[in-house]
């Protein structure tokens, strides 16, 4: 149960229209090893930083809102925090919400450490946006990502036979 369990976080958005399809509840967490130059978060980059939060605190946060379509896990960088997404990423599924995660590892690398943990959050997220910002790349025009390099994976389509399919914005 996820009752006495916590997660460091930076902060989160009740109500956001920028990080993922619909109306979402965004998750930043706290910590990340990337410290991407041009970073729009880095006040997330010490993992000291932010606060501990009860996971079940969190997950109430977001039942008393209705109009949610999803809940984005952004950061810093989420998967430092593994363990504690598996509680979030569950209830958000039991509750019918899709799940957007940002990670600044490509599914390439992910897929290749072959973690138990990230292999489960994979099957069970519906959008991965992968790879670090780059201000050598960066795109005001792109949907939910800041540079080129950065993709939007179904992952829906992408875990059962590990080939990539990038998501169409004309799906969204």
């Amino acid at each position: 149960m996820t009752n006495n369990k916590t997660i460091r976080l930076a902060g989160y958005v009740n109500d956001s229209l920028v990080d993922g399809p619909g109306i979402r509840f965004t998750i930043f967490t706290q910590g990340c090893p990337y410290a991407c130059k041009g970073c729009h978060n880095p006040d997330t980059w010490d993992p000291k930083g932010g606060e501990e939060v009860l996971i079940s605190e969190l997950i109430s946060k977001w039942k008393n809102n209705p109009l949610l379509d999803g809940i984005t896990l952004s950061g810093g960088e989420p998967l430092l925090q593994k363990e504690a997404l598996l509680p979030i990423i569950a209830e958000a599924k039991k509750d019918g919400l899709n799940i957007t995660l940002y990670t600044g590892s490509t599914y390439e690398e992910l897929v290749k450490r072959n973690d138990p943990t990230i292999n489960q959050i994979l099957k069970e997220v519906d959008y991965l946006i992968d790879g670090p910002f780059k201000i050598e790349e960066i795109n005001l025009d792109l949907l939910y990502r800041g540079s080129n390099n950065q993709r939007i994976i179904d992952l829906r389509k992408t875990t059962p036979n590990k080939i990539v399919v990038i998501h169409s914005i004309e799906d969204f």
